[in-house]
């Protein structure tokens, strides 16, 4: 069972929560990392955001603008993308299609199991 939703005091969440992902990425792209797990992310504009390598389980995601998110090597296991625009969005594989559709239009939680990440 997922855990509630929650805050995190990190700066690349606080960059996030601005909506601020040229900055979040800047900081990817120099290496910064923190984990998103059960990260409460309802209603943000994350698009296009640097997701690669990311824990984000349990993630909470209801109404995101996920527009060009390439979650292929994102820990997404339990994550909700319920109401979320996912046009563009590359899943990981191991996701199938009706997971993916069920949560968009059902609120599911996201349910696969990830390869472990190097």
């Amino acid at each position: 069972m997922s855990s509630a939703p929650v805050k995190i005091d990190h700066l690349l969440y606080r960059l996030l929560q601005e909506e601020n992902i040229d900055a979040f990425n800047a900081a990817r792209q120099r290496g910064e990392t923190c984990d998103l797990s059960n990260a409460m992310l309802r209603g943000l504009k994350l698009r296009n955001m640097d997701a690669r390598g990311l824990n984000m389980s349990g993630a909470y995601m209801k109404q995101a603008d996920l527009r060009g998110v390439d979650f292929r090597d994102t820990c997404l296991e339990g994550a909700s993308i319920y109401e979320a625009n996912v046009s563009g969005v590359y899943f990981p594989e191991e996701l199938r299609p009706y997971e993916i559709f069920m949560s968009v239009q059902l609120g599911t939680r996201l349910r696969y199991r990830k390869k472990e990440l190097p």
